[in-house]
């Protein structure tokens, strides 16, 4: 399946205080196993807490923010994907300006989820259902098309292919129990 942040409508946040594009979701017998979105972090305030699920968090533009409250503090910074308990009453702060994020929200009774960042290489095939998303630059996928930034693919399938030299792709991997 393609999925394109371009083609996305913008809808506002649970909480009211941002926008997100959803990209893909994922459901069984109406429950959310996962979900992946590209969000607008524009200002200070509360981040989105969705309790029973745990998320990861990774910012794709600017230079990230600090979530925390009176026990719990977490740098978002740009490129590293960061996993925590999606259930937790956060405050966001910016740091020098807004931020993009990619997100990946799932249930985590149903399935384990994993993020890592690919550079300019050949893609490593991986096992379960994986996501492919561009950050920059540009993902050949052979038959299944390529992709350009804020373009990607969730596939069940081995994908193989090629990210253009100066590239930045998400991976994510999620397998059942």
């Amino acid at each position: 399946m393609r999925i394109s942040a371009l083609a996305a409508r913008p809808v506002s946040w649970k909480n009211g205080g941002g926008v997100t594009r959803e990209l893909a979701l994922r459901e069984k017998d109406g429950q959310m196993i996962w979900r992946l979105s590209l969000a607008d972090i524009t200002r200070d305030g509360p981040f989105s807490a969705f309790p029973g699920l745990a998320r990861i968090h990774c910012i794709v533009e600017g230079d990230g923010h600090t979530l925390s409250n009176s026990k719990t503090r977490l740098e978002a910074r740009p490129l590293e994907p960061l996993s925590f308990d999606g259930g937790l009453q956060l405050e966001t702060r910016l740091r020098n300006g807004p931020c993009k994020a990619f997100n990946v929200i799932y249930d985590p009774a149903r399935v384990t989820a994993s993020a890592g960042i690919l550079g300019a290489c050949d893609v490593p095939a991986v096992n379960g259902v994986h996501v492919l998303f561009v950050v920059s630059g540009s993902l050949d996928v052979g038959e299944a098309g390529r992709f350009i930034a804020g373009e990607g693919i969730v596939t069940e399938n081995t994908a193989t292919g090629a990210i253009s030299h100066g590239g930045v792709v998400i991976q994510v991997q999620f397998l059942p129990f």
